[in-house]
């Protein structure tokens, strides 16, 4: 009873709404409700993981195999107001969540035991402090445990970089050069890693780190993202 009452209290002073909607949440949701989540503007790329959109765009970037992303990208859609909410609003639950719903997908197209290893893209240390946490390792954590697949911060930046934001595709890949590198503590050799990132544009953040993976004997590469546009 008293655990009832503290719970009820609680969320009557920090309300439970759906990142989404705003509706309140049941018990049994976490960030979004089920009508949201049945109305996410899916890509459906793993269907098509070695063709698709993204594909087009990483050709002669690197040697990746597939290319895939959760949410479709649009502007002022559902995917910019989730990133939106992650990246600005202190929510790295968000991109847990969109981990685990993104994990279910994968399972369901038979990608259960397609990696060794799954990695995120870091943020640098200024970056990491400023935000308090890295959106694609909140991500990479929802999909680790939704593919049963560890995760690991195997790849970190030597170098800060400015936003991609307003960058052409030859600006973006110029200002990710040798930018990344291996963790003293990590090793990748012989690994099938799945790379993940929170938004895919151009693809020249991805195909820098999987460049960087793969000279480190990465066995291969596999991009996700939470989100892409075309």
């Amino acid at each position: 009873m008293r655990l009832h009452f503290f719970k009820d209290f609680f969320d009557l002073i920090y309300p439970r709404n759906c990142s989404l909607c705003g509706r309140s949440l049941f018990d049994f949701e976490v960030c979004f409700c089920r009508i949201c989540i049945g109305i996410l503007p899916r890509t459906l790329y793993h269907r098509m993981p070695t063709e698709n959109d993204l594909t087009d765009k990483i050709k002669g970037l690197s040697n990746v195999g597939m290319a895939m992303s959760f949410l479709r990208f649009t502007s002022g859609g559902k995917s910019q107001k989730i990133l939106h909410r992650l990246k600005y609003r202190n929510k790295p639950e968000i991109a847990e969540k969109l981990g685990k719903l993104y994990a279910q997908d994968l399972i369901e197209a038979n990608f259960k035991n397609c990696w060794d290893l799954i990695v995120p893209v870091p943020l640098h240390p200024v970056k990491l402090l400023r935000r308090g946490y890295n959106q694609s390792e909140q991500f990479a954590k929802g999909l680790s445990e939704g593919l049963e697949v560890d995760y690991e911060n195997a790849l970190e930046r030597k170098k800060f970089t400015e936003t991609q934001t307003k960058k052409s595709r030859l600006q973006r890949m110029e200002n990710v050069e040798d930018v990344f590198q291996i963790s003293a503590e990590h090793s990748v050799a012989n690994l099938r890693i799945l790379l993940v990132d929170d938004v895919i544009t151009t693809g020249a953040t991805l195909c820098s780190c999987a460049n960087v993976l793969l000279a480190n004997g990465a066995k291969t590469v596999d991009l996700a993202s939470i989100a892409a546009g075309k």
